[in-house]
């Protein structure tokens, strides 16, 4: 099932519009993820022979769909740098030192989306702005519609996952060592990865 809008079987006319699906119409709405059902990851080649994976614990964001036209679709995500959690904690905390993160002094990492489309089927992209310390970049997300549902206590859910292939350095994350054998200790290709649960809005009461 599209999350968004299916075409007709029928030969449009010049003035006819695409055919809607109530049921993903109503998909349509305002909704808060949820930070106890999802993730904010990422994986990095460490000492070129294998990879780490950590996540951040603390985030928050909203994604506004539009169950009828994927464009008027975005999203807003706010992470707490401080919130990393690679399973080392002496690891964690030189992330978060000046060498990396500096989170003392930018404590959020945000993504503030400019444009959603659909790709076709269950595939979208969704495109903005990546701010990490005082660096603001384009990054684009490819995402997986991975349905919707509503749970045992009556929250209307939809379901995300995606990823998307940075350069660290691209955002001043410039910190390595290199090793003795060749090459460097971080590389500077990182994936991040994003599986999100998020939470439809009540309605307003007119």
């Amino acid at each position: 099932m599209a999350l968004f809008t299916r075409k007709s079987t029928a030969a449009p006319t010049v003035t006819e519009a695409p055919a809607v699906d109530p049921a993903l119409a109503a998909l349509t709405g305002t909704y808060t993820i949820d930070p106890s059902h999802s993730s904010i990851g990422f994986t990095v080649r460490h000492a070129m022979v294998t990879n780490v994976r950590g996540s951040f614990g603390e985030h928050e964001g909203t994604l506004v769909v539009d169950g009828t036209d994927p464009a008027n679709s975005s999203a807003s995500i706010d992470v707490k740098i401080a919130s990393v959690d690679t399973g080392i904690a002496d690891r964690d905390g030189h992330l978060v030192s000046g060498d990396f993160f500096d989170a003392e002094k930018f404590p959020h990492m945000t993504f503030r989306s400019t444009k959603a489309e659909q790709l076709g089927g269950e595939a979208y992209r969704i495109t903005g702005d990546l701010t990490i310390k005082d660096v603001t970049r384009p990054l684009a997300i490819d995402l997986e519609f991975n349905g919707s549902a509503t749970d045992v206590y009556g929250n209307e859910r939809v379901g995300f996952e995606g990823s998307a292939d940075i350069l660290r350095s691209d955002w001043g994350l410039t910190w390595n060592a290199a090793l003795e054998t060749g090459g460097v200790m971080v590389s500077d290709k990182v994936k991040l990865t994003f599986d999100i649960s998020a939470i439809k809005a009540a309605a307003p009461v007119a």
